[in-house]
C-alpha cells in the first residue's frame, strides 16, 4: 500500500489511526493525518504487528508524530509509548463512548447504568477533573451494589463493572487533547469514519466484485480522500 509522502513545510502530524471491517477476518486499516490517507493495509485482525509494520513505512517515509489518536487497542498503546516516548496519546472519546453504551444498554435497566450512561453522554463537554470526580463518585455511590454476588458468588452486574474498569484504565488518554492546546489534537478519530463513510457507500454500490477487485478499488478510492 502506498505512502504519501510529507511535504516539506507538513513534516509533523497529528496521526490519526483507526480500522473499519467488511466481515470478521476482512478489514482496512487506516493512518490519517490532515484529512488525508496516509497509509493503510488491508488485515485480517486489527493486531500490533500491522500497527507496528504500519509505522515501519510511515517512518522511512519521512513522518514526524506530534500526536496520535487511537481506538485504545489492546497492546496499540503500549505499541506508542515504547516506540515513541513522550507522544501525546489521545483515546477517541467517541470509542470510549460506544464501550460504555455497549456495556450498559442504550435503556439502562438500573440506576447504576443509568447513571454511568449520563455521564459518558457528557464526556466531550466535561474536563478531566470534572469527569474524574464525577465517575468517583458514582463507584462511591454505588459500591455495595456493584459489589453484589449471585449464588454462585459470582458478581451480578459484570457489564457495569467492566464498564467502570474500562474508564479507569483508559482515563490518562481520554483528555490529553486538552493537556496540548497548541498541538490541535483531535479527540476523537471521526475523520477515519468520515473517509471510511465515503468510500463504502460507493463499494457497495459494486457489492458483487471479486475481493482483489474491491480492494483495487477501495486503494483508489483511499488515495483520492
Amino acid at each position: 500500500m502506498p505512502v504519501f509522502k510529507n511535504d516539506a513545510d507538513n513534516r509533523w502530524v497529528n496521526l490519526l489511526l483507526d480500522a473499519t471491517f467488511f466481515s470478521r477476518r476482512d478489514g482496512v486499516l487506516i493512518f490519517r493525518a490532515n484529512k488525508r490517507n496516509l497509509h493503510w493495509r488491508f488485515i485480517q485482525t486489527e493486531s500490533v504487528d500491522e500497527v507496528k509494520q504500519g509505522l515501519d513505512a510511515l517512518d522511512k517515509a519521512g513522518y514526524g508524530w506530534l500526536s496520535v489518536a487511537l481506538d485504545g487497542r489492546k497492546g496499540i498503546i503500549q505499541l506508542f509509548k515504547a516506540r515513541y516516548p513522550g507522544l501525546p496519546i489521545q483515546l477517541c472519546q467517541f470509542h470510549q463512548m460506544q464501550i460504555i453504551r455497549r456495556y450498559t444498554t442504550n435503556k439502562p435497566k438500573t440506576a447504576c447504568g443509568r447513571a454511568l450512561k449520563a455521564l459518558i453522554n457528557h464526556l466531550t463537554e466535561l474536563d478531566e477533573k470534572q469527569f474524574t470526580e464525577a465517575l468517583l463518585n458514582l463507584q462511591t455511590e454505588f459500591q455495595d451494589f456493584l459489589q453484589e454476588r449471585n449464588e454462585h458468588n459470582q458478581f451480578k452486574h459484570r457489564p457495569l463493572r467492566s464498564a467502570f474498569r474500562s474508564l479507569k484504565t483508559n482515563l490518562p488518554y481520554l483528555f490529553t487533547y486538552k493537556k496540548y492546546p497548541t498541538l490541535n489534537i483531535p479527540n476523537t478519530t471521526n475523520s477515519c469514519d468520515g473517509s471510511f463513510a465515503h468510500w463504502k457507500q460507493k463499494v457497495k454500490i459494486h457489492r458483487g466484485l471479486r475481493k482483489d477487485r474491491r480492494n483495487k478499488m477501495i486503494e483508489f478510492l483511499l488515495s483520492n480522500s
